[in-house]
């Protein structure tokens, strides 16, 4: 059923959520094969595929800012179509491919359009949802996304079971065909809340020099990067500490990442329903404290004594964990696109995104490095990044826009006020932006 508060009708509503389930599908069938696939279909070691693609994820980054601008100019929708297209073509090349050179060029193609798609996707969805609805439709999207990771990963395995050249490469060409269908779904999901005017009455006069001058988003993107190192934990650094420190098996790997996906599949629509009243700043302030118990039983875990002790401290933290996510995923992308302003949201969010970028890049080798100097190191570096991101968005709070901090202006307070002459142009501009539109229903 489509949120009561968002722009959508009932019809684009499904339209767009079934785009979604097509694109998360898609890229469950293809991330477990990732590393695997090149391997296999090119003979490239399995070390060497890795460094490949990790040369083109770093390249992807400097399309992010360039992406930014597009959507500024084009608007999202325009640029949003054209990740997935790019992306297409991307996975088409993957079916081809057959040395280093054809493996770094097509995914650094299909980097480029990972790297625009983020901060593109996060302002259609604020271009076509307000206030509550946005925060109502990233939590649906999410949870859709993670039961199709789940679900495309079945898939792939089944598919691949046959251990054939042709059953890897249907599904890189199955993921290429999902990004064609998604596009055709958006392309019919009409814009309802543009910013048109905004951007005619300033076409992003300053560009990113205004993003930097705003501080107190600056430091909004600042904040969100212990948090976002966090949650690489389960991907990146868990499974070692599992397997190495705890002395468990690896098969308890799958398990304690099922766990985790299965209640962001299942919980994120209650739980940010949950904090529909609740400010975003606060809530992702708690989510910060969470995320810091979780990572407190993971420590105290490792030095449980016997199997049904550790494996019940390690499930523990995960679901604090994935609570944590929970609390935090939905309610900072939506604090993020209700800061940005209209006339420069892609910049903004684009910016936004290196918040996330970042710590993915620098994840493996710090986190790694913590491990091995300690373990006990590396869980109070982690508990005391995220707890203190959390509070520290607390004073940050009366600095951002009315209509970021809360997901519907509470009926005993006066109207926002014109901000005072020492913010910035940009902030300014945030404070009114999103009321200068009023959205129509689709």
């Amino acid at each position: 059923m489509a949120p009561k508060d968002a722009s959508l009708s009932r019809g684009n509503y499904v339209r767009y959520m079934l785009g979604m389930a097509v694109d998360s599908l898609g890229s469950g069938m293809y991330l477990p094969l990732s590393l695997l696939y090149f391997h296999r279909v090119t003979g490239i070691p399995l070390v060497q595929v890795g460094a490949l693609l990790t040369v083109a994820a770093v390249a992807g980054l400097v399309a992010n800012p360039f992406g930014g601008a597009l959507v500024d100019r084009y608007g999202a929708k325009a640029v949003t179509l054209a990740t997935y297209a790019v992306r297409a073509v991307g996975f088409g090349a993957y079916a081809l491919v057959d040395n280093r050179v054809e493996v770094l060029a097509a995914a650094t193609l299909v980097a480029f359009g990972d790297q625009v798609s983020p901060p593109a996707s996060q302002a259609l969805v604020a271009s076509i949802t307000r206030g509550g609805g946005r925060d109502k439709l990233i939590a649906a999207q999410r949870g859709l996304r993670n039961a199709g990771l789940g679900a495309g990963g079945l898939i792939a395995g089944a598919t691949v079971a046959a251990g054939t050249l042709g059953a890897y490469r249907t599904i890189v060409l199955a993921d290429a065909a999902s990004f064609v269908l998604v596009a055709v779904l958006v392309a019919g999901i009409p814009i309802v809340h543009t910013g048109t005017a905004a951007r005619r009455a300033r076409p992003g006069r300053g560009g990113y020099r205004e993003v930097f001058k705003d501080r107190p988003f600056t430091l909004l993107t600042c904040v969100n990067l212990p948090t976002a190192l966090g949650y690489k934990v389960l991907s990146v650094i868990l499974p070692l500490y599992l397997t190495q420190r705890m002395g468990l098996s690896a098969s308890w790997v799958g398990v304690n990442f099922a766990i985790n996906t299965a209640l962001i599949a299942l919980f994120q629509v209650p739980v940010t329903h949950l904090l529909r009243n609740t400010r975003r700043t606060r809530a992702t302030a708690l989510a910060g404290a969470v995320f810091a118990l979780s990572f407190v039983v993971y420590a105290a875990s490792g030095a449980l004594h016997g199997e049904t002790a550790a494996l019940s401290g390690l499930f523990t933290g995960t679901v604090l964990f994935s609570f944590g996510e929970l609390m935090h995923g939905a309610t900072s992308t939506a604090l993020a696109a209700s800061a940005a302003p209209e006339s420069l949201r892609g910049r903004y969010l684009s910016f936004y995104q290196f918040s996330w970028a970042i710590p993915a890049a620098l994840a493996p080798v710090l986190l790694s490095a913590l491990l091995s100097a300690s373990p006990l190191a590396l869980w109070i570096v982690l508990a005391v990044g995220t707890g203190g991101a959390g509070l520290a968005l607390l004073p940050l709070e009366p600095r951002l826009p009315r209509e970021a901090v809360y997901p519907e202006p509470p009926a005993t307070e006066p109207p926002a006020t014109e901000p005072p002459a020492t913010e910035s142009p940009a902030t300014a501009t945030k404070t009114t932006g999103e009321t200068a539109a009023t959205p129509k229903t689709a």
